[in-house]
């Protein structure tokens, strides 16, 4: 590993590139929502279809960003940083020349495999940058403000290039900004890699990717392929999830490490990062169709609609990681799955003529909740665990949030969609059919607010402090 003091001057050049790599795969989230109503007209798409756009990038995502870190260890971290800002900005242009549907997914599960490689590769690459810790935590404070900044960006700047520029404009972007950060990784970031590297799993990561993608599949594609397709991909995913709860703990060093989620803040981090980027997943995308297709904003209108939402989430971020810091987790917990339950209560009366500033403020009100709740789930997920730990303690919860993300999307479409006989005429009857996701949004909110006081108390914190004990030990073959 390579320990030479980098000058202040360059160290800042460091963060400014890893931020480069936040901010595209980070706006990407908010950005080609916005697009999917164009892109729906364009390539005569499906709901489905639309739906793989999002889940095509969010499952390859969560399936393989612990193996991009790992990847970057063993091989060296500006290395892997820099060919996954290659094979990021390839797939954003051949998502810029797509024609059909299936060249647009196939170049978003490009997208996804460069994206694995960049952010949790920046975050070694910064705290392995700033040594001081005082400085360090500084430029993970900037780190984190730069995710708030590019899911504000993300609806204004979608909704502009959509409708002056076409759909293929939000994915132009990603080029130059990639291209800039590869020549800035070759000429400011050093090298680096760890000292101990972990084992590759590759039974493990395909038994991942069979859950995520079986599961996701029986919801998007079971309506329209039939009941014994929807079994079959369901069943995939029931055994996928068996093999690794029997297979990972055979392991030396699993993928999944198990005895993580004997801790109750652990465990209540993940389930808090699935079920809150679900919430998130399944907003943004029916918002932007209903905001497009049922009210018939123009996709910059739109992007402005969904603006309150973004900058909610940018304003009350640092304030939730101040308050976990002062407080604990509990009160942003508290909060955050109020919040949640309110804005979910506000849109269960949904129709095409609801007031716009009652839409804004549930949108406010939903950003808020979703704001509040990212400090806690990272500070819960890696306290108390060893140092050796915390950063698979950290992967873990990343790929809980595209988990949430993926199945967010796959939900919110299958319910909506069977409550459809979809067709351009039926969109009178989409703000009905959304109901159902807005009355599980108000059970989200709930399940946050027991989280937040199960996993604060001092039973749950003796929990952690058992695990942290455990994980200290040498595991057996």
């Amino acid at each position: 590993m390579n320990t030479t003091v980098i000058p202040q001057p360059r160290r800042m050049l460091v963060l400014a590139t890893c931020c480069l790599s936040l901010l595209v795969v980070a706006m990407d989230a908010t950005i080609v929502n916005v697009a999917l109503p164009a892109i729906r007209k364009d390539l005569d798409a499906s709901l489905s279809g639309l739906q793989w756009v999002i889940d095509a990038y969010t499952i390859v995502l969560a399936s393989f960003l612990m193996l991009g870190g790992a990847t970057a260890d063993r091989f060296g971290r500006r290395r892997v940083f820099q060919i996954g800002m290659l094979l990021f900005s390839a797939g954003s242009l051949l998502c810029s020349l797509s024609t059909s549907l299936g060249w647009l997914i196939a170049a978003r599960v490009l997208q996804a495999l460069g994206g694995c490689m960049l952010n949790p590769v920046a975050m070694s690459i910064i705290v392995h940058t700033f040594t001081d810790p005082r400085e360090k935590a500084k430029a993970i404070g900037v780190w984190g403000a730069m995710s708030g900044i590019s899911m504000a960006l993300g609806p204004v700047a979608g909704g502009a290039l959509t409708q002056h520029l076409g759909w293929h404009a939000i994915f132009w972007i990603n080029v130059p900004i990639g291209l800039a950060a590869f020549a800035l990784t070759a000429r400011f970031v050093p090298e680096s890699r760890a000292i101990a590297v972990r084992r590759a799993d590759p039974v493990g990561q395909g038994l991942l990717l069979a859950l995520l993608g079986g599961l996701s599949f029986s919801l998007i594609e079971g309506r329209r392929a039939g009941g014994a397709v929807a079994v079959a991909a369901a069943a995939l995913a029931v055994v996928a999830l068996a093999a690794l709860l029997i297979y990972e703990p055979r392991r030396r060093e699993p993928l999944l490490d198990l005895r993580f989620f004997r801790s109750i803040p652990f465990s209540s981090a993940t389930a808090l990062a699935v079920t809150m980027f679900a919430v998130l997943g399944g907003f943004l995308f029916l918002n932007t169709l209903y905001l497009q297709e049922v009210r018939g904003y123009s996709p910059a209108g739109a992007g402005l609609c969904i603006l309150p939402m973004a900058l909610a989430v940018l304003l009350v971020s640092p304030l939730s990681g101040r308050l976990v810091g002062a407080r604990g987790a509990r009160p942003s917990l508290l909060i955050s799955g109020m919040a949640t339950l309110i804005a979910g209560l506000m849109l269960t009366q949904l129709s095409a003529a609801t007031p716009l500033p009652w839409l804004l403020l549930a949108y406010a009100v939903g950003g808020i909740g979703f704001g509040m709740v990212n400090a806690p789930i990272t500070v819960a997920a890696v306290s108390g665990m060893p140092r050796a730990q915390a950063g698979l303690a950290a992967a873990i919860a990343s790929t809980s949030r595209q988990v949430g993300t993926a199945t967010g999307v796959a939900l919110a479409g299958a319910l909506v969609g069977s409550r459809l006989a979809w067709s351009a005429s039926t969109w009178s009857g989409f703000p009905a059919a959304t109901h159902v996701v807005w009355w599980l949004d108000v059970g989200a909110g709930a399940v946050v607010l027991a989280l937040g006081l199960l996993s604060t108390g001092a039973w749950a914190r003796a929990s952690t402090e058992r695990v942290a004990h455990l994980l200290q030990e040498p595991r057996t073959p």
